[in-house]
């Protein structure tokens, strides 16, 4: 194309784009929708510093998007933020070291692995405190996933090769799953089916059937594999590299990596939008945050954050990232850019799926890929 052909098709973008607006305003209109509008692009933003306790790890948010949950390692608690105003408004005292932290979908329990008594406490979230007696897993228990259906909480169990599967009617665990070398992460599809499983000294993922509790595939990734986050629609999961300093890409359907994405140093956790477009990546060494187009599989965005940042977790309407900072004792919260190139739309209340950020409008994201406007998926798995 030359120079005058592209011009003239900048032109008419930008003489577009006012049209899409308005376009938008009037579909707004006719459904009664409020605070539809466009506003400057502004990049994703460290918007709040919350202190929390010692050595903080594992963060979990509820189905609501109105609590935080906190495993800090060093105080033997969990901090709870509430996240309409970024504070931790108490602790829950639970076993030594606790480190993984997983809601349940209906909102009312949360599993939290003690690494030092091979443990796992039980949250009630209404009273915030521990119910019934610590549940009994394997050597050095890490993280916890639990299915969609709230049925079972999967617990990689770190010093003796396995997984735990809890039944969460009985608290009783039902099932132990041999896997790779020195388990870690553990997330879960969003239909039920299967546990994928980084095993951190393997270079591999184990993929567990969630309906006969076996391990039915390995998946080779990188050095050091840590957390696995899995795409809102089931088709991707994402695996944090430590020692290789990136990401693998992993395609659910057939068992294999598909890419390789480079972030910052020492990558622990990650998350991924409920729209699915955007992947966050806690970069333990840089103290950093790598925000991944999922399209394009590459960094878009690199954001600073507290020291030792060790995973993150996004609320259910996507206008929120939490990052646990370990060596700050802190906890960073990240305001993700809701914007597409230089066009950003609101729409108000219309984007479901938590208690706060409504305003801030997740709509634009899935205008461009023809999806609803509201976007959608369900909620991020939170790191694990």
């Amino acid at each position: 194309m030359n120079h005058h052909s592209s011009s003239h098709a900048h032109t008419t973008v930008q003489a577009r784009a006012p049209r899409l607006l308005g376009v938008l305003a009037t579909f707004a209109m006719v459904l009664g929708i409020a605070g539809v509008g466009a506003t400057t692009a502004a990049a994703d933003t460290v918007i709040d510093t919350i202190p929390v306790g010692g050595g903080p790890s594992r963060v979990a948010i509820t189905p609501d998007g109105s609590s935080a949950y906190v495993g800090n390692q060093l105080d033997d608690s969990v901090s709870v933020i509430d996240i309409a105003t970024n504070t931790e408004i108490t602790t829950v005292a639970v076993g030594d070291g606790p480190a993984g932290v997983a809601v349940t979908p209906d909102g009312t329990r949360v599993y939290v692995t003690n690494v030092g008594d091979d443990s796992v406490s039980v949250i009630d979230t209404g009273t915030n405190t521990v119910v019934g007696l610590p549940i009994p897993v394997g050597d050095n228990p890490r993280e916890v996933a639990i299915t969609p259906n709230g049925n079972f909480a999967y617990v990689t169990n770190f010093a003796d090769d396995s997984v735990s599967v809890i039944d969460t009617g009985t608290n009783m665990v039902v099932s132990t799953i041999t896997v790779g070398a020195f388990p870690l992460g553990v997330a879960i599809t969003p239909n039920g089916n299967f546990a994928y499983v980084a095993n951190s000294t393997d270079a591999s993922v184990s993929v567990i059937d969630t309906g006969t509790n076996m391990v039915v595939d390995e998946v080779t990734v990188g050095a050091g594999p840590r957390v696995v986050a899995i795409a809102p629609n089931g088709k991707r999961a994402y695996v944090t590299n430590l020692f290789d300093a990136s990401v693998s890409v992993i395609d659910t359907g057939t068992n294999t990596q598909v890419d390789t994405i480079p972030v910052g140093g020492a990558p622990t956790g990650v998350a991924v939008t409920p729209n699915g477009k955007r992947a966050y990546v806690t970069n333990n060494d840089d103290n950093t945050v790598s925000v991944i187009d999922t399209l394009r599989r590459t960094v878009i965005e690199t954001i600073p954050v507290g020291g030792g940042p060790e995973r993150v977790a996004i609320t259910p309407n996507g206008t929120r990232a939490y990052v646990t900072n370990n060596f700050d004792d802190t906890v960073s919260v990240i305001a993700i850019d809701q914007c597409l190139g230089s066009l950003c739309i609101g729409f108000g209340s219309l984007v479901g799926g938590g208690s706060t950020g409504s305003g801030a409008g997740t709509g634009a994201g899935s205008v461009a890929g023809g999806g609803s406007l509201a976007g959608g998926g369900s909620a991020g798995s939170a790191a694990s």
